[in-house]
């Protein structure tokens, strides 16, 4: 019985070390289903959301699924740590438990209290190891616990920093496609202000950006549960939008950009198609068209007054179709599992950007796009003539 308890905590050992070391140290992706990780998410993360849809739409639902992200971290590392400690103690336990203890009483109690006190470092000294074998177990597992916390203490500051990088460019993004993002609202806005080389330039760094958040989500998923600081805002919205973008140009804007659009195209579709694996979500038809032909006649017109050069529309809306395709499936189960929201193909124009407005201000204003346009086209016309007024003697 003693040898079946030791090499069971042998697999709690072996599985919590091998699950630490793919989570923080390993840069790559691990596919085997059967991780501890893996189960401690989709255990939790299920009730977490479906308490959530019993909140109502808004603030409070996105407050509260934003505290996931942080939470499951650190409860992780809680479930990291119970599992050495429990696994060092039935390694005592099963070893016959030779330890010294203040009341001569010895059992999996005072092996869990000897484990947890090593782990920790505490150094109390009121119950000691006696046999060799003991010592060592002692030895070693106040080193796992010392190189536990020093890697935890590593571990943060780099899921953050992956964290702010990703979120820079999100709200970039507000200024250029609205809020929430919508693709004709980012080629209608790049049109008016800079031309068509603008929205190439975006396209290629919205390329590097999809690379980086493939990399980073793939070798820490769990960042894909921190959701962004501002309302209407998320990295699978603007991830959509950039594929909704880059299918717009490819389909119905022949000589805009195409080879850019088509790196950007396939970056952004290779990063969902990942994501929608790690996560174990297969890809589904949407239940509702995102662009019927319809809302596709009013983009079209949209960006026709605009001055945007398109091509035929009866031939731009069948290639887009298919484009569609290839990753709206994926976004609409990711949006699902995560409980995100999929962005429109075109905006509300009523609805101000995030940058527009502020909790203070209660007095009507003008329309802040609405000035800056003005301001823009002012200093287009280059300043007003300078007049000369006489000196009052």
């Amino acid at each position: 019985m003693g040898i079946v308890i030791a090499l069971l905590g042998v697999v709690l050992l072996v599985s919590v070390l091998v699950d630490g070391f793919e989570t923080i140290a390993l840069p790559r992706r691990v596919t085997r289903r059967l991780r501890l990780t893996r189960l401690f998410y989709r255990g939790l993360w299920r009730p977490w959301a479906t308490i959530a849809r019993v909140l109502p739409d808004g603030k409070s639902r996105d407050t509260y699924l934003g505290y996931f992200g942080p939470l499951s971290l650190f409860l992780l590392l809680s479930v990291w740590a119970v599992g050495l400690i429990v696994g060092f103690a039935l390694l005592h336990w099963g070893l016959g438990s030779s330890l010294h203890a203040p009341d001569e009483t010895v059992g999996f109690g005072t092996d869990l209290y000897l484990s947890g006190t090593t782990f920790f470092t505490l150094g109390l000294g009121d119950v000691t190891p006696r046999a060799p074998l003991a010592k060592f177990l002692t030895v070693s597992e106040a080193g796992i616990g010392f190189g536990f916390l020093a890697g935890v203490i590593g571990y943060l500051p780099v899921l953050y920093q992956a964290f702010s990088r990703r979120e820079v460019i999100i709200s970039l993004l507000d200024a250029r496609a609205g809020s929430p993002p919508s693709a004709t609202e980012l080629v209608r806005r790049h049109s008016q202000d800079h031309g068509m080389d603008s929205l190439c330039k975006l396209l290629q760094d919205w390329e590097i950006w999809a690379a980086e958040l493939m990399e980073s989500h793939l070798s820490y998923p769990m960042l894909a549960f921190y959701r962004s600081q501002h309302s209407h805002q998320s990295w699978l919205a603007a991830l959509t939008t950039i594929l909704d973008c880059s299918a717009l140009v490819l389909a119905g804007l022949p000589g805009t950009c195409q080879y850019q659009a088509r790196l950007t195209f396939a970056m952004a579709r290779h990063a969902v198609v990942d994501l929608a694996q790690i996560f174990n979500v297969p890809p589904r038809r949407p239940p509702e068209d995102r662009l019927p032909a319809a809302l596709f006649a009013e983009v079209y017109a949209t960006l026709a007054a605009t001055g945007v050069p398109l091509g035929e529309e009866a031939v731009a809306y069948p290639q887009l179709v298919e484009l569609r395709r290839l990753y709206e499936p994926y976004v609409q189960m990711l949006a699902s599992y995560l409980g995100l929201l999929v962005p429109p193909w075109m905006g509300d124009g009523r609805r101000l950007d995030n940058w527009q407005t502020s909790p203070w201000e209660h007095s009507p204003r003008p329309n802040s796009t609405a000035v800056l346009e003005g301001a823009k086209r002012a200093q287009s016309q280059g300043p007003a003539p300078a007049t000369h007024t006489p000196r009052q003697s």
